[in-house]
């Protein structure tokens, strides 16, 4: 068997505690998990988990920074294939809007929200990351928009942060008041954003 490298083995420490810190937060929310928990799930020291994040709200701040550019990548390469209006709002819909996980990571990322508010640094990092994430996104659309010949029915970057708001809304509220049909009001609201072109 082949000896890793220090660094490979930092890494691969890295990504067992990204994986192991992703599942304790769906299983017990932000605000439940433990540091703990999260190094005793990835096979490690409570330790490892701050010698490689600081912390809880690190860890939490790597794991969303990968979740955004693994969405960011499936969005360019599904917005790249796009050949109709209809491509380009199949690809801005998530596959299952009721998905129980996209439910609990909803009310992990509220915890967050909520428990951060106070906590400016905190916030600001956060905000950072989105404000990355949406920009990326607003210059896919803008992009992928201009080559389709579509007209948004509101600037790119008012649409992008309501689609998120909407999305993440609609998860939270599954639980616990679910709405008959959460994909068709996320497609409807999709279809006003982006109009069929007029003839």
């Amino acid at each position: 068997m082949t000896r890793l490298t220090r660094a490979e083995q930092q890494r691969r420490t890295h990504e067992h505690l990204l994986d192991a810190g992703r599942q304790v937060f769906l299983r017990r929310g932000f605000l439940g998990a433990t540091v703990e928990e999260i190094a005793a799930d990835a096979g490690y020291t409570r330790g490892a988990v701050y010698k490689h994040f600081g912390g809880k709200e690190g860890l939490w701040l790597a794991i969303i920074e990968a979740n955004a550019e693994t969405h960011l990548q499936g969005l360019r390469e599904t917005l790249a294939k796009a050949a109709t209006r209809d491509d380009v709002i199949a690809a801005l819909a998530p596959v299952d809007v009721a998905d129980k996980d996209a439910a609990k990571w909803s009310a992990a990322a509220a915890e967050v929200l909520a428990a951060t508010s106070q906590q400016p640094e905190n916030a600001a990092l956060i905000a950072a990351i989105q404000r990355r994430h949406d920009d990326e996104v607003v210059a896919l659309l803008d992009e992928h928009s201009q080559r389709l010949g579509l007209e948004p029915a509101m600037p790119l970057h008012q649409a992008v942060v309501m689609l998120g708001a909407v999305g993440i809304g609609l998860a939270l509220r599954q639980p616990v008041a679910p709405a008959a049909d959460p994909a068709a009001i996320l497609s409807h609201v999709l279809d006003t954003v982006f109009p069929p072109p007029s003839t």
